[in-house]
């Protein structure tokens, strides 16, 4: 057995237990693609991640991301809290305020400001593509979360392929009750990774209410999903929609299964996304495999 260093830490969150957790393998660079899904199948998180060195020297490390069902090109919190580990463990220079992120999904720039317990960490994400869905699946995605879409909802590929729709406002986001089994035959058939809901929040803590459902993953409800809200910016940077948020806002996701977590989003007029916020560590130790 070789002892591999072992991080569980809550991103987007600066609380312990109130953000999304993330299972990180430090040493991971003996390991084929079969063990590292059977270990993601195990710690059962939403995502687990494998810290490796990089490929190419315009790269600080490479990270490769992982659900317990596939590996991912790119995803938020995963690069969000990778990043926060490679700092914290000395992986990458603690001094530095830009790194490269090498993932599947390309190099992805990732800013860092403040140190310790106040470091922020923010994730570019990939160009968004995006799709409309058919009037039969438009129908179809909102019979199962049980509302309808303010526009269009469309599929936004940024890596993970995310079923995006703009309920309007935080009350309808917060009161759905999704068909899980509908939902999951839909993102099966579409090749989605989840569906991702958003309204106006106005409770003054947040601008924008979140939700995101993974049920083929085994994941039915996401708590903090940093590729959705990216999702979900580029969605509004493309539908014109932005004008209700600003280029810089937050978003509140999680507190339906009993989360708080707060991502940071920007989008240049470029519409270039980035993703980011805070992350504690709530176990550190070693994986004996």
């Amino acid at each position: 057995m070789t002892p591999r260093r072992y991080f569980e830490i809550d991103v987007f969150t600066d609380r312990a237990l109130y953000g999304n957790p993330l299972a990180v393998i430090v040493d991971a660079e003996d390991l084929d693609d079969a063990a590292m899904q059977r270990i993601a199948t195990w710690t059962n998180f939403s995502e687990t991640t494998f810290l490796l060195p990089p490929t190419t020297p315009e790269a600080d490390y490479r990270v490769r991301i992982f659900t317990p069902r596939q590996e991912l090109p790119f995803a938020g919190h995963p690069s969000v809290g990778s990043a926060f580990v490679a700092l914290a463990c000395g992986r990458v220079d603690a001094a530095r305020g830009a790194l490269v992120q090498e993932c599947a999904a390309g190099l992805l720039p990732v800013q860092v400001e403040g140190d310790d317990a106040r470091r922020t960490i923010r994730v570019q994400a990939p160009p968004a593509r995006m799709q409309m869905l058919s009037t039969t699946q438009a129908d179809a995605l909102h019979d199962a979360l049980g509302a309808t879409a303010a526009r269009p909802p469309q599929m936004i590929d940024n890596g993970p392929h995310w079923l995006t729709c703009d309920l309007t406002d935080a009350a309808t986001v917060r009161a759905l009750e999704p068909d899980m089994g509908a939902l999951a035959a839909l993102c099966l058939e579409r090749d989605a990774v989840g569906a991702c809901v958003f309204g106006r929040e106005r409770d003054g803590r947040a601008d924008m209410a979140v939700r995101a459902f993974c049920p083929a993953d085994g994941i039915p409800e996401d708590p903090v999903t940093g590729s959705a809200n990216a999702a979900i910016a580029a969605y509004l940077h493309a539908e014109g929609g932005l004008d209700d948020y600003g280029r810089r806002y937050t978003a509140s996701q999680g507190r339906e299964v009993g989360r708080d977590g707060i991502v940071e989003v920007s989008v240049d007029t470029e519409g270039h996304v980035a993703v980011g916020g805070r992350c504690v560590v709530v176990v550190e130790g070693r994986l004996n495999l």
